[in-house]
């Protein structure tokens, strides 16, 4: 975990972000481009993080799960809830799932690596968040849900990152006394 690995994810973010820029012509549909795309990237980038930089398996598999959960549940939630878009389009505002698929593995960065990971991470879901209420798509609160619902399912199933094994045993001894010694790095 290096301060050079989090500006190297910025700088991809911040690519992936002016893509579309190019395509569209007005500012609104330029924005919801970006965020849509910086959404699909965001998982994209997490897993290579984890496995180019860590070859951390186990993360990949936090990862996918945690975003499954969280954006089937966000799926799940719209089926239940009825709300209207601020475009007045239908009545699946409610919560984000481009937020959620965002937010998720931010929230993943954060708990697995550190801030060092997550900080950009969640400026770059932050941006989604943004991009969805500036196009009229949801409301604010939406993307808050869908926030804090991937912030919470995160927290359930992330395990913290560590270069050891998580648990260790060995034997001591002191000269008077022998004894067995078990450690967990949390």
């Amino acid at each position: 975990m290096n301060i050079s690995s989090s500006i190297a994810m910025s700088l991809v973010c911040a690519g992936l972000m002016s893509l579309p820029c190019a395509a569209s012509t007005k500012t609104g549909d330029k924005i919801e481009k970006a965020g849509t795309i910086v959404a699909i990237g965001l998982p994209i980038v997490a897993g290579g993080i984890s496995l180019l930089h860590h070859r951390d398996w186990n993360g990949v598999a936090e990862l996918v799960e945690s975003t499954a959960l969280t954006v089937g549940t966000s799926l799940l939630l719209k089926q239940i809830v009825h709300e209207r878009r601020p475009d007045f389009s239908d009545y699946q505002s409610f919560p984000s799932d481009t937020a959620a698929l965002a937010f998720s593995p931010a929230a993943y960065l954060w708990d697995r690596y550190g801030w060092q990971y997550g900080a950009p991470a969640f400026a770059a879901a932050a941006f989604v968040g943004y991009s969805r209420v500036e196009a009229k798509q949801h409301h604010w609160y939406d993307v808050a849900a869908s926030s804090v619902l991937a912030i919470g399912i995160n927290y359930a199933l992330v395990t913290r990152y560590h270069e050891n094994d998580r648990y260790s045993v060995s034997a001591i001894s002191d000269g008077d006394s022998v004894g067995v010694r078990v450690s967990m790095n949390w």
